[in-house]
């Protein structure tokens, strides 16, 4: 058996050699330099940035800062149990005839003197618009995708026309979409379906046309050499490699439009965001807690329920380290 003998630490280099270290110290030092200019840019950008602040705030940005939790110190409820009263439409011990105290007043009842807490339900009617807008995006998304992808279809025109819809529809804010709807759907939930599904279609139909792109060619070659037409080959070279992608996408995506489904209550959308904007607009703070505290659960179980169904269609090992 051979043996290759390794060169000594300390021995001298060869002039190859020493010309390629050489070299990896000019692109080391090259880099420390644009990483030094980058880090010193960012900080000029973010001085800019808290000066315009600063000035478009009548100059006194910086000296509200110090005040800045003033508004949640005082803005407190009688008692920590109004927040639970709040929650679940249960009598105050505080209640004066003022809308403040007024829990039992939004209760939706559903059989005798079974009821459903108002926030409750409307935060229901929130979820309602996130999913409905969510299958409403991921159908247009994915039968639009495959006209997007330059690896399924060779027209430029068409992928050209695809890529421009998504990116037109994408281009404005669920809230300002809305914003507009309102003028002509009037105040609702209807509107604020029709805006978030809006956006959701241009947002995962350029995640969709991505994936497709990445997806292997080489079914698709196969099928095309036994003569399919374009359809069959989207059927069955493409749909089920990428259809995992999708449906993880569409979750993450539910959960996104959950989050611009409140937003969108504020300006009249419905659902809870509409509730909390008038709770904190009446300066009604057991309402408004009890709001944030519900928002705060359901985002998290959303997410969690989400996380769980993305774990079961893509595998547990994708999940993993160095899985």
């Amino acid at each position: 058996m051979s043996s290759t003998t390794l060169p000594r630490r300390d021995a001298p280099l060869s002039n190859e050699l020493r010309a390629v270290h050489e070299h990896y110290r000019g692109l080391l030092r090259t880099r420390r330099l644009y990483t030094v200019l980058g880090g010193l840019g960012l900080l000029v950008a973010l001085g800019a940035s808290l000066w315009f602040a600063d000035s478009s705030n009548a100059g006194e940005f910086f000296d509200r800062l110090p005040y800045f939790f003033d508004f949640f110190i005082h803005f407190q409820p009688d008692e920590p149990m109004e927040i639970v009263r709040a929650l679940f439409d249960l009598p105050s011990p505080f209640a004066d005839g003022s809308f403040k105290y007024d829990y039992e007043v939004g209760r939706v009842y559903l059989s005798g003197d079974l009821y459903l807490p108002e926030y409750f339900y409307q935060m229901l009617v929130t979820i309602n618009i996130a999913v409905i807008s969510t299958l409403i995006g991921l159908v247009f998304a994915f039968a639009l995708s495959f006209f997007a992808a330059s690896n399924v279809t060779g027209s430029r025109a068409v992928r050209f026309a695809a890529r421009r819809f998504f990116e037109v529809l994408r281009a404005f804010p669920e809230i300002v979409i809305a914003g507009m709807l309102v003028a002509i759907l009037s105040i609702g939930p209807i509107g604020a379906i029709v805006a978030v599904s809006v956006h959701t279609i241009g947002a995962l139909g350029k995640l969709f046309y991505e994936v497709v792109e990445n997806a292997d060619t080489r079914p698709d070659e196969g099928l095309r050499s036994l003569g399919a037409n374009w359809l069959e080959r989207v059927r069955y070279g493409f749909v089920p490699q990428v259809l995992p992608n999708f449906v993880s996408y569409a979750l993450l995506r539910m959960e996104i439009n959950v989050r611009a489904s409140t937003i969108i209550g504020a300006v009249g959308g419905g659902g809870i965001g509409e509730v909390f904007r008038l709770s904190i607009g009446r300066d009604h703070a057991a309402k408004t807690y009890a709001i944030i505290l519900l928002l705060f659960v359901t985002i998290i179980g959303i997410d969690w329920i989400s996380g769980a169904l993305r774990k079961r269609l893509v595998g547990q090992s994708a999940f993993q380290f160095g899985g």
